[in-house]
């Protein structure tokens, strides 16, 4: 057996084709198709439903908590924490140990929620959001406009997010929430226009037949916009920064990064 320059090739090689020829062979559809580090981050998400860690900055205001207590209502499978104390890298191992999927963090400024991270356990990916335009269910005068707050799993609609850092955007969100029933009426939409997403909360019924859909909006709703993705953890603060959002950025107006 000789190589292309016509050189022998070593005995011990010789002796190991047959073995590597049955290794290869015995690769799964898994190993044998080249993965990345955003495969491997959710490679595991669909085998069971997200387990999500709601909790705010230290010393939350009123609306602060407000607004978190609606969000839990928001991602099924939630459960709130009052932050008390704890450092971000405790707060992330307790949620590593006990199978959390995403740990979600709420920030403000005084007494407004304007920030968002979402960090994926055990290993990142964390997004970190601006948020803006809060309106809470508890703002809300006209409460029988509102619709109930339903607790079955939501249709998620995620609206142009065609780009590559969109697809990213799009694939950190709707992992938040698990596959729902087919009959579900409760929506979830994250729709993107100019990089500003979009969350509106509602359900639908169909008073006069299958061609009549009645939308109630029930909530809360707000924007997002995403200024930055690390690939580690939020308590990692030596993860590399897989996108930030630059200053010359937003003179940039007619470059969307996200969508059309």
């Amino acid at each position: 057996m000789r190589r292309g320059k016509g050189k022998p090739i070593p005995t011990e090689l010789q002796n190991e084709e047959a073995a590597l020829r049955q290794e290869i062979d015995l690769e799964d559809e898994n190993t044998a198709v080249p993965r990345s580090h955003i495969d491997d981050e959710y490679a595991n998400a669909t085998q069971r439903d997200p387990k999500i860690l709601l909790t705010t900055s230290r010393d939350p205001s009123a609306p602060l908590i407000q607004f978190t207590k609606e969000l839990k209502l928001v991602f099924p499978n939630a459960q709130q924490m009052n932050r008390g104390g704890q450092v971000i890298s405790e707060i992330i191992e307790t949620c590593r140990s006990h199978e959390f999927t995403d740990v979600v963090l709420v920030h403000e400024h005084r007494g407004v929620p304007d920030g968002l991270i979402i960090s994926h356990l055990p290993f990142g990916p964390t997004a970190y959001f601006q948020l803006l335009n809060v309106v809470t269910r508890h703002d809300i005068k006209d409460k029988k406009a509102m619709g109930t707050m339903p607790q079955v799993y939501p249709h998620v609609i995620l609206d142009n997010f065609t780009t590559k850092l969109g697809e990213r955007a799009a694939n950190i969100l709707k992992h938040l929430f698990p596959v729902p029933k087919p009959d579900t009426k409760r929506i979830i939409t994250f729709a993107n226009r100019s990089d500003y997403i979009s969350f509106r909360h509602h359900t639908y019924e169909k008073p006069g037949g299958p061609k009549s859909i009645e939308l109630k909006e029930i909530g809360p709703r707000f924007e997002l916009r995403l200024f930055k993705i690390r690939l580690g953890t939020m308590d990692q603060d030596e993860a590399q920064n897989e996108w930030v959002i630059r200053p010359y950025m937003n003179t940039a107006k007619k470059q969307k990064y996200m969508g059309e």
